[in-house]
């Protein structure tokens, strides 16, 4: 499993939102391309990098910040927030993002995404965001009727590299992940699974890595700028072999 450290990008700020409420962020770093070397020098392999902005205006609104940890990061990141056609996914990849997550059109146009995936191949992953297992889109707050796993398998069969889980009741509240949810979506699909909302400690961590299902990795925010968890201690954790 890897752990993606988590970089949230709010009026060109590193922030951590609670339950995914725009006015209730804090602020924990101006300098969101330092924050990013700060992780990579821990010795995270991936980066996980949402422009908050971007979901609500539905286009990207804090390229700026992104562009700088791209230039100066060298491991992967994955970013979402925002991305709802074809030229801006091209124009992130040509700036060296790996993959490219894709949410609100997974409701709204799957065509599109089923397009990326056959375009941009192992580029395009799909984000699925739930609150009691029903997809909320446009960063989060439109409410849809939508069942997260019957949205997760449109996508079988058609290139989409990972799916990115969020639970929206877990999301900032250091309350720990939905370990059972991730789980259950994890083994009704055959895209890998990422794990995120709630990962606030070595043993939410363990949990997932024991929950059965083979999930291809962990997002974690606030506990990692709150010391919760270590970058070192997580990679040695989920890198181990599993019991």
């Amino acid at each position: 499993m890897i752990l993606y450290p988590a970089i949230d990008l709010k009026d060109g700020a590193c922030v951590r939102l609670y339950k995914g409420e725009m006015n209730q962020a804090t602020i924990f770093d101006l300098d969101p391309a330092e924050q990013a070397r700060s992780f990579v020098d821990q010795g995270c392999d991936w980066l996980h990098l949402v422009d908050l902005n971007g979901a609500f205006a539905g286009k990207p609104v804090n390229a700026k910040p992104v562009e700088d940890i791209l230039r100066t990061c060298k491991v992967p990141a994955q970013l979402g927030g925002g991305i709802r056609d074809i030229a801006t996914i091209e124009r992130w990849l040509e700036h060296g993002l790996q993959r490219v997550i894709l949410g609100t059109v997974a409701v709204e146009e799957p065509s599109l995404v089923r397009t990326a995936a056959k375009l941009f191949p192992n580029h395009i992953a799909v984000g699925i965001d739930a609150r009691n297992g029903k997809v909320a889109t446009r960063g989060w707050a439109k409410k849809t009727e939508v069942n997260a796993t019957d949205l997760a398998r449109q996508f079988e069969d058609v290139g989409v590299t990972a799916i990115i889980y969020t639970d929206i009741n877990r999301d900032g509240a250091m309350k720990g992940p939905n370990v059972e949810a991730t789980a259950a979506l994890a083994h009704a699909v055959r895209i890998p699974v990422i794990a995120s909302g709630g990962v606030s400690s070595m043993n939410d961590l363990q949990a997932l890595k024991e929950c059965g299902a083979p999930l291809e990795g962990a997002i974690s925010g606030r506990a990692l700028y709150d010391g919760e968890i270590s970058i070192a201690d997580a990679t040695a954790l989920l890198k181990a072999p599993r019991n």
